[in-house]
């Protein structure tokens, strides 16, 4: 099956086989959460991005192999409701951004820089630290070695513009100052982007519209 990333609430995932790493989509909640459980295809190890909500089914999804760990993209609230259940489940490590982990009510075991490396198995996830959505948000970029780089962007970074500032002029500064440096900047076109809610995209149907999102604000 091709790999869409269009997930709804109560439906199936969508699973995305890289050579080294599956990657599965599912959503969750009220506001339309997306999780991603990344597994190594050489060790089978597990990593679970946003224990957003629905304990039980992302439990489900993660299955009897359990994870080592989970991260949590940013502090909102609708991104860690599954957070304690998930992690006393699994006894997985917690990682956060070292500016959000305070806001996030399940201690976090590892905080996290910029341009940090966070491991599942074999693979290596690099974190970019993106300031403006909230001060510690974080984004996981996977480089694939067989392939294009793939980009986990929480609510940062989203089909038609990046996450809401809430009209703060200095915020949306920061944020699309960002997210173009470590983001746009550095990585292609065919970068796969995941973001923290909706369907998936790709810097390079972004790209053309950072002008208009510039003139706009938001």
């Amino acid at each position: 099956m091709t790999y869409s990333g269009q997930v709804t609430v109560g439906g199936p995932a969508d699973v995305h086989e890289l050579k080294d790493l599956m990657i599965t989509k599912i959503a969750v909640g009220p506001m339309d959460n997306n999780a991603y459980l990344l597994r190594c295809r050489a060790t089978d190890e597990q990593l679970l991005i946003d224990a957003a909500n629905d304990a039980h089914t992302l439990l489900g999804m993660i299955g009897d192999d359990g994870i080592a760990s989970v991260v949590t993209t940013h502090r909102h609230g609708d991104h860690w409701q599954a957070l304690a259940e998930v992690v006393a489940a699994t006894g997985a490590r917690t990682y956060a951004g070292r500016d959000d982990a305070d806001g996030i009510p399940v201690p976090t075991d590892v905080l996290v820089d910029d341009g940090d490396t966070i491991r599942v198995g074999r693979v290596e996830l690099t974190a970019r630290h993106l300031v403006g959505h909230t001060p510690g948000s974080i984004a996981l970029v996977y480089d694939d070695p067989h392939g294009h780089p793939h980009v986990f962007t929480g609510d940062c970074l989203f089909p038609g513009g990046v996450g809401n500032t809430h009209k703060d002029p200095k915020a949306f500064a920061s944020l699309i100052h960002d997210v173009e440096t470590k983001i746009f900047d550095v990585l292609p076109d065919e970068t796969w982007v995941y973001p923290g809610h909706g369907n998936d995209t790709t810097l390079g149907a972004e790209r053309p519209h950072l002008p208009e999102w510039h003139a706009r604000g938001w």
